[in-house]
């Protein structure tokens, strides 16, 4: 028993209880918190497309970004950000970027299908980011929209607007129409958290809640079935037209009444 008592009370047992603590929720971590750069591609990258997407991005990104992609004083570092952030930032015109600006907007694309892959390819090559979604993933027709409407409500209406119209951010940054935005791209822009927009991982929101999402904007670029839409931005443009178009005949019919009867 004193030897046993003796074993407890030695002077490396702390440290090795601590060892053993920070393993043991390493290793929890790891199992129970999904990676976002699991998901898998729609295309299974090369040698050849890593190398061509590296000599495509010495040409057209290494400028900014620097010729080992980890960053410079005017653009940052690109290694783990993943095949999903270039697809989205290439894939939506944004990159190459033309000016300076408080963001990057979006424009027609500069590369084509194949060019923007081995661009993606070459940065997913640097580090480990999250991954070019499948087609299933970004399926509409598989989402359910009345429960992402509710998803989309809480975590992205306050910039996007409430059907995803848009709307104006602080110091000249703006939430863009989603309404254009292909699914591949929207899915895209959650994972990566580009410009101004948090970062929504599996953990924040599962890949089928993503989906969730994407099925409810597809389907508000559909014909309003209520008429006019005044621009979908809620009750400031129906205020607006109340007041301006309710007060103005309001006036108009004063004004008949009062010429009438004089």
């Amino acid at each position: 028993m004193k030897a046993l008592a003796a074993r407890r009370h030695d002077r490396r047992a702390p440290a090795l209880l601590l060892l053993l603590a920070l393993l043991l929720v390493g290793g929890a971590y790891a199992v129970l918190v999904p990676s976002s750069a699991d998901a898998a591609t729609t295309k299974t990258a090369t040698a050849d497309d890593v190398a061509t997407g590296e000599k495509l991005f010495q040409a057209n990104c290494a400028t900014c970004h620097g010729a080992s992609a980890s960053g410079t004083a005017s653009a940052p570092s690109l290694i783990g950000v993943g095949a999903a952030a270039v697809d989205f930032q290439v894939g939506t015109g944004r990159m190459p970027m033309q000016s300076d600006g408080p963001q990057a907007p979006s424009k027609p694309v500069v590369f084509d299908d194949e060019q923007i892959s081995q661009l993606a390819a070459y940065v997913a090559s640097l580090g480990v980011g999250p991954a070019i979604p499948t087609e299933d993933m970004v399926d509409p027709s598989k989402g359910d929209p009345a429960n992402g409407m509710a998803l989309f409500r809480t975590n992205c209406a306050m910039c996007h607007n409430a059907v995803g119209a848009g709307g104006a951010l602080s110091q000249g940054k703006f939430a863009p129409n989603l309404w254009e935005t292909t699914p591949t791209h929207i899915y895209e822009a959650m994972l990566t958290g580009p410009q101004s927009m948090p970062v929504f991982n599996d953990a924040n929101l599962t890949p089928e809640e993503k989906r969730n999402i994407i099925a409810f904007i597809d389907e508000q670029g559909e014909v309003s079935p209520g008429g006019l839409d005044l621009g979908s931005i809620g009750p400031v443009s129906e205020g607006l037209w109340a007041w301006v178009v309710g007060l103005g005949l309001l006036i108009g019919i004063s004004v008949w009444i009062g010429a009438k009867s004089s």
